[in-house]
């Protein structure tokens, strides 16, 4: 069954008790503590500290293509040289690509350098432990304790050393190949991918030629500035374009650290989270492979959790972020999560949300069930849902338990009952609030998130405190 009725509203839950992780890691503008040189030397020699990798334990850090990342990296370096961890360096590489090397090197523990889908003046740092999996509360709250600590360098003997490892990219592809059937081909298959001018635009090209697409690439071209510029999952309308002009069957988008995947189909209909899951579901419940509950998050809509319950499998919401989604799955016993926003986690392929695995995950599904992207995802019914997004700079927290912000809410509550939801949250990884309504009606789901979202901004001190981007 599922845990939320259409009546379901959230008011989503807080981070305040942490100083400088969201929930993906730290983010911020560059240059604007804490995303400075200066602290990411500290930030490396705290995490070394923290997470044991002293006396020859091994930390990897891999980056996407901001100019930025240069100066980060080398700080982390340092950081953590100084603290005597020992520092493999992988060049860009997809976030998941990381996860899954820290893993399989046996390293202690695996820094991203990325603001994921953000633009290029914004960068941040995630955090995987020994097991590829992203760091629990308990850790990354030591770790920014130990930030204040007094910086003490090892002796020398015992300082740590730094290399670069070549083939990192390689190995990736390798696993990206393993993920799908020995005999699974794409020859035939004519598609156009997006990389974002992000970490995904060497290596995607090639997964995907190997396995015998014909490709239209877009979006490979980094130069340190244009990531996610125009390109990606985010700004779908270049891939919509070329998928059109190219006559292709399909498109795929990746975000700028490459864990997260959109699809455009055919026609040129954006095909989102909530589809891919769908899909994923789907194939999954047709080879008896569905098991515990599948996962999606507040954002989900609701005629997902309908079509997944009709498959004959339980849907549990989590709190937005992909940690949460894969917190749920282990506790549930399920293999199968994701976002509407394309970060996905399909734990019977990868450990972590990968976009290209995902990717290769939903065309096995369509090669076996004989149907397009479009046929495949003309099943789900999505219930019309609109996200307001309003840029703010007053503080979330304060912001959202304003009482004239808590009577909207409540209003608007009322209004849906047993007709629909609204979520109103504050966004872990920017500055902003975001206000969603779904329903059944979407004349009502535009009044009312309207409505809403300018009670928001007008308890934020209106413009310009309060930017409405969508």
């Amino acid at each position: 069954m599922s845990d939320s009725s259409p009546a379901t509203s959230a008011l989503a839950a807080s981070t305040a008790t942490r100083q400088y992780f969201g929930t993906d890691g730290i983010r911020g503008r560059v240059g604007t503590w804490p995303i400075s040189a200066d602290f990411m030397l500290r930030l490396g020699h705290a995490a070394g500290t923290v997470l044991g990798c002293g006396a020859r334990g091994t930390v990897l850090i891999g980056k996407d293509t901001r100019v930025s990342g240069y100066m980060f990296e080398a700080a982390l370096e340092a950081g953590l040289v100084a603290a005597g961890c020992d520092v493999h360096l992988l060049g860009p590489l997809p976030t998941p690509a990381v996860a899954w090397l820290t893993q399989t090197l046996g390293a202690s523990a695996g820094i991203v350098i990325s603001a994921s889908h953000n633009p290029y003046d914004d960068n941040g740092v995630k955090f995987f432990g020994a097991d590829g999996e992203k760091l629990d509360d308990a850790l990354e709250l030591a770790i920014e304790a130990a930030v204040a600590h007094t910086f003490a360098t090892v002796d020398s003997h015992a300082l740590g050393k730094a290399r670069r490892v070549i083939d990192a990219a390689q190995r990736y592809e390798e696993f990206c190949r393993g993920t799908v059937a020995a005999d699974f081909n794409m020859r035939g298959l004519r598609i156009v991918l997006d990389c974002a001018h992000g970490a995904t635009y060497h290596v995607a090209p090639r997964v995907f030629q190997s396995l015998g697409a014909a490709l239209t690439v877009i979006g490979a071209a980094p130069d340190g500035f244009n990531i996610n510029a125009g390109f990606g999952s985010t700004q779908p309308q270049a891939l919509q374009r070329a998928v059109l002009d190219a006559g292709a069957d399909l498109g795929i988008a990746f975000d700028g650290d490459g864990d997260r995947v959109l699809m455009v189909d055919a026609r040129g209909a954006l095909v989102d989270g909530d589809d891919l899951l769908f899909v994923l579901a789907r194939d999954l419940a047709a080879r008896g492979l569905l098991r515990g509950v599948v996962v999606g998050t507040l954002m989900s809509n609701e005629a997902l959790a309908r079509a997944i319950i009709a498959l004959g499998a339980s849907f549990v919401r989590a709190n937005v972020g992909d940690r949460h989604v894969r917190r749920a799955l282990r506790e549930h016993g399920g293999v199968l999560g994701g976002e509407a926003s394309g970060h996905m986690l399909c734990l019977d392929r990868a450990g972590a949300g990968d976009g290209i695995v995902t990717a290769l995950a939903v065309l096995e599904a369509l090669a076996r069930s004989g149907q397009s992207l479009h046929q495949a995802c003309a099943e789900l019914d999505k219930w019309p849902q609109r996200t307001i997004n309003l840029r703010i700079s007053v503080p979330a927290d304060a912001l959202l338990a304003a009482p004239a912000v808590r009577a909207a809410l409540a209003t608007t509550e009322r209004a849906l009952a047993g007709h629909g939801r609204v979520v109103l949250r504050a966004s872990g990884t920017e500055p902003l609030v975001r206000v969603t309504v779904e329903a059944r009606d979407a004349r009502r789901v535009d009044q009312l998130a309207t409505q809403l979202a300018e009670t928001v901004r007008l308890a934020a001190g209106g413009a310009p405190g309060a930017e409405a981007l969508s």
